[in-house]
C-alpha cells in the first residue's frame, strides 16, 4: 500500500513548514528496506510482498487522549508503543511478523522532526520484531490517531480456546509495570518518576517478550487489556478453569521490586498485576514451557484464587 493522501493538500504547507511529498519522502527513507521479500513497498497504490500459506493479520489504533498523551510521551515512544502492541497480537498467535501497514492523522501543527521521530520509533520496533514497514496512509484530523495492520506467518496458529485441565498457566513475563508506570505520571510526583524508570519505560513502550518460545503451548494470548480479562477470555474459550497461584507469582524476580513501588505509592500490587493491561506479557498454558508459572488449568469454568477487587479495577473499553 502506498503512503497516500488522505486530507493533505500537495500543493498546501502545514503550519510547520512543509507538505504531504516531504513527509512520505522521509518516512520512505525511514523504511526502506532491501528484504527480498518485498517485491515493491512504500510508492505506489499498494505494496507487493511474498507470502506464507498461513498468514496472521490483526489491526489496532491507538487515539491520542485515549492510548497515548503527547504531553507523557516522547513521539518515538509512541511509535515504539503502538508497534508493539501490534507485533505482540501476532506473537500472541504463534506467528512470525512479517509486515506492518502504518496509516496516521495528523493534526497539521506537528513538526517534521515529531513526525520522523514517531517514524523512528516504529521503525526500532519493527526491527526488533524483524519486522518491516511496507506502506500505509496519511490523513487529517483533530487529534492524533495511529492505525496499523500487522501481517505475519506461522506454521501452526495457537488459539485461545485451546487451554487443558493439567496444563500450568505462564506469563512470559510479570505483568503490572505498564500500570505502575500510568500511576507514576498519574500522581505528577518527581520522586516517584525518579525511583522507578522501569516502571515508567514499560508504560511509555513496553518491552515485548520476542525470544519467548510458545511454539508448544496449548493455548496462548497477549495482556493487552488486563491479566484478569485475558485470563477470562481464555477459561471461557477452553471450557476450562484458571486456577491462580499468588505464592507462585511473589516468588518471581521482579515481584518485590514491584510491590516495593506499590507500597510506596500506597497502591495494591495485586491491582497492578491482575488488572493494570498494556503490558503486552503473553500469557500461555501448557507443559514445561517458558516463562513464569503461575498457576494451573483444571476442570471448571471461569477463574479461582483471584485477589478480591481487582475484576473491578480491569480496564474496559467502554
Amino acid at each position: 500500500m502506498a503512503i497516500t493522501d488522505g486530507g493533505f493538500n500537495e500543493a498546501q504547507k502545514n503550519a510547520s513548514g512543509f507538505n504531504e511529498a516531504q513527509v512520505i519522502a522521509r518516512l520512505k527513507e525511514i523504511f526502506a528496506s532491501t528484504d527480498p521479500r518485498i517485491s515493491l513497498g512504500i510508492g505506489d497504490d499498494a505494496a507487493v510482498v511474498s507470502g506464507a500459506k498461513a498468514q496472521v493479520l490483526t489491526t489496532d489504533m491507538a487515539v491520542s487522549g485515549v492510548h497515548f498523551r503527547t504531553d507523557w510521551s516522547s513521539a518515538f515512544e509512541i511509535g515504539r508503543k503502538v508497534t508493539a502492541a501490534n507485533t505482540a497480537d501476532l506473537l500472541a498467535m504463534s506467528a512470525k511478523p512479517d509486515y506492518l501497514l502504518v496509516a496516521v492523522a495528523l493534526t497539521g501543527s506537528e513538526t517534521m522532526e515529531w513526525i520522523s521521530d514517531l517514524a523512528l520509533g516504529i521503525k526500532f520496533e519493527a526491527d526488533l520484531a524483524e519486522a518491516h514497514v511496507v506502506g500505509g496512509d496519511i490523513s487529517r484530523a483533530d487529534q492524533v490517531v495511529i492505525s496499523m495492520t500487522a501481517i505475519g506467518s506461522t506454521n501452526k496458529a495457537i488459539t485461545r480456546s485451546g487451554a487443558k485441565p493439567g496444563d500450568g498457566i505462564y506469563l512470559s513475563s510479570l505483568t503490572g509495570w505498564s500500570a505502575a508506570g500510568l500511576a507514576i505520571v498519574s500522581s505528577g510526583s518527581k520522586e516517584d518518576m525518579e525511583s522507578a524508570p522501569k516502571a515508567l519505560s514499560e508504560f511509555k513502550s513496553p518491552t515485548i517478550d520476542y525470544g519467548f518460545d510458545a511454539s508448544k503451548a496449548n493455548a496462548l494470548c497477549d495482556i493487552s487489556d488486563a491479566l484478569v480479562i485475558q485470563a477470562a477470555q481464555m477459561a471461557e474459550s477452553s471450557k476450562v478453569c484458571f486456577n491462580f497461584d499468588l505464592t507462585k507469582i511473589q516468588a518471581s524476580a521482579e515481584f518485590m521490586e514491584l510491590e516495593n513501588l506499590a507500597q510506596r505509592m500506597d497502591i495494591d500490587i495485586w491491582s497492578w498485576i491482575f488488572a493494570g493491561g498494556e503490558d503486552h506479557a503473553l500469557l500461555a498454558t501448557g507443559t514445561d514451557l517458558p516463562g513464569l508459572l503461575i498457576g494451573e488449568v483444571t476442570q471448571g469454568a471461569g477463574l479461582a484464587n483471584v485477589p478480591a477487587g481487582v475484576e473491578a479495577n480491569a480496564w474496559q473499553h467502554f
